[in-house]
């Protein structure tokens, strides 16, 4: 069949090769896969000029995905530095990477990004458009907005992130009703900040169907940016955030008649007891689009370990039906990440991921869990390095505290209760102050 997108295929029923490779990673029915795609409910994102092995769904089902934000900017701008956190990105299993850069040699780092990487690869055109030109915000035109989409979809970008939902009618909410934070997007920010400065409506959101018949051409999948998130708990829920999502979700419904696939951006920001139900807010009021979240962080007091914070949300998140996490590191808000920095966001973003697919009953989920149970009751150590998440930290602490016994560790030694329930339950003896067995 000739089709444009992964949805035109699906109504048609038609099953592409991206859909066989997701259905055997996630050990589902191709079935499923396709009339997920049909429907919105799922997507694939996959540009026509990103050549890769393999592919990753995000969805209603599915694993819950997570992503990596990276990219050189006018304080840091080593592409080479951005390569080796790519590298070490995808070692560390990221099933996507974001490329935030906003100044530089920002094609050059695209197009080894895309070279590299067998995860999809997303990026946010308007962090590009003020470099990509050599202009200043407010002299970009209408027309150079969309052309920036258009270079990355030639590049091979699988999603990007549009900020439609900051138009007009959602600065007007916004001015009415004040914050602690005003508009922490950079996106949602540099929107706003065109718009005001130049009188007129958002460009994303005037032209939209412009815009999908660039992603169309690509097969781009638009991540419809939360322009209007809470950067602070107290901000969370407000009229600002909850108008744009109702923009979004009509603007996704545009996007699924042209058949351009579509991922809801949700907030960032949340107090603990309104994650699980700013999750149902943005599913219901954006027909169940696949949902991808900053954190979101339950808390603001903690720079230097938002990552704990943002780990804390996004299991909760993730548990409620959050399709796609955004790793947070503990240089948020303070820096750009080291490549430690980065692999300390991955683990707990990963942490949160499968905890919330725990929840969920997805498909082999607790299994993971199960046989690391099993590994731990006959004191498989190396089989419990290989089933953890980082096994070379789990080796170093071994290797660093070695203990008398190796069927214990240093914490417990022989008062081990894995150790002496197995010996009691095999009918053998126990001695805790004799040095030998």
């Amino acid at each position: 069949m000739n089709y444009k997108t992964q949805m035109e295929a699906a109504k048609a029923g038609f099953v592409t090769d991206e859909m066989k490779v997701v259905a055997e990673i996630e050990g589902l029915d191709v079935a499923f896969i396709l009339n997920g795609v049909k429907e919105g409910k799922i997507a694939i994102p996959a540009n026509k000029n990103h050549k890769r092995k393999t592919y990753a769904g995000v969805g209603k089902g599915l694993k819950t995905k997570i992503n990596v934000n990276l990219g050189i900017s006018r304080d840091c701008p080593d592409v080479e530095c951005e390569i080796v956190k790519v590298r070490d990105a995808l070692k560390m299993k990221a099933d996507a990477i974001m490329d935030l850069s906003s100044f530089g040699k920002t094609e050059e780092f695209r197009k080894r990004l895309i070279e590299v990487s067998d995860a999809m690869i997303g990026t946010v055109p308007i962090y590009d458009a003020v470099g990509f030109y050599d202009k200043e915000l407010q002299d970009i035109t209408a027309e150079e907005f969309l052309d920036v989409v258009r270079k990355h979809g030639e590049n091979g970008v699988d999603f990007v992130t549009i900020h439609a939902g900051v138009n007009l009618s959602s600065a007007e909410i916004f001015k009415r009703n004040p914050r602690l934070l005003n508009i922490v997007s950079r996106g949602g920010s540099l929107t706003y900040a065109w718009m005001e400065l130049n009188e007129k409506e958002n460009p994303y959101f005037e032209y939209y169907d412009e815009l999908l018949e660039i992603c169309a051409e690509y097969d781009i999948t638009i991540s419809l940016g939360d322009g209007m998130r809470p950067g602070c708990i107290v901000d969370g829920t407000d009229a600002s955030q909850i108008h744009e999502l109702i923009l979004l979700g009509e603007l996704a419904k545009r996007a699924w008649e042209k058949n351009v696939r579509v991922m809801i951006e949700g907030p960032g920001h949340i107090q603990i007891n309104d994650v699980v139900t700013n999750v149902k807010i943005a599913k219901k009021l954006t027909h169940e689009a696949p949902l991808y979240v900053l954190g979101p962080l339950v808390t603001d007091i903690a720079p230097g370990y938002d990552h704990i914070t943002s780990a804390i949300g996004g299991a909760m998140a993730a548990a409620a039906g959050v399709d796609f996490l955004c790793h947070v590191t503990p240089a948020e808000h303070l820096r750009l990440p080291t490549v430690e920095d980065m692999r300390e966001g991955i683990i707990a973003c990963r942490i949160a991921a499968h905890a919330g697919d725990i929840a969920k009953g997805v498909k082999g989920a607790i299994e993971w869990d199960r046989k690391m149970g099993e590994a731990r009751r006959v004191l498989d150590w190396d089989a419990q390095f290989e089933l953890s998440m980082d096994p070379e930290k789990c080796k170093r602490y071994r290797e660093e505290s070695v203990p008398m016994h190796g069927d214990s560790c240093t914490m417990c030694g022989k008062m081990c209760s894995v150790r002496n329930m197995n010996r009691i339950i095999e009918g053998k003896g126990i001695n805790i102050l004799k040095a030998e067995d």
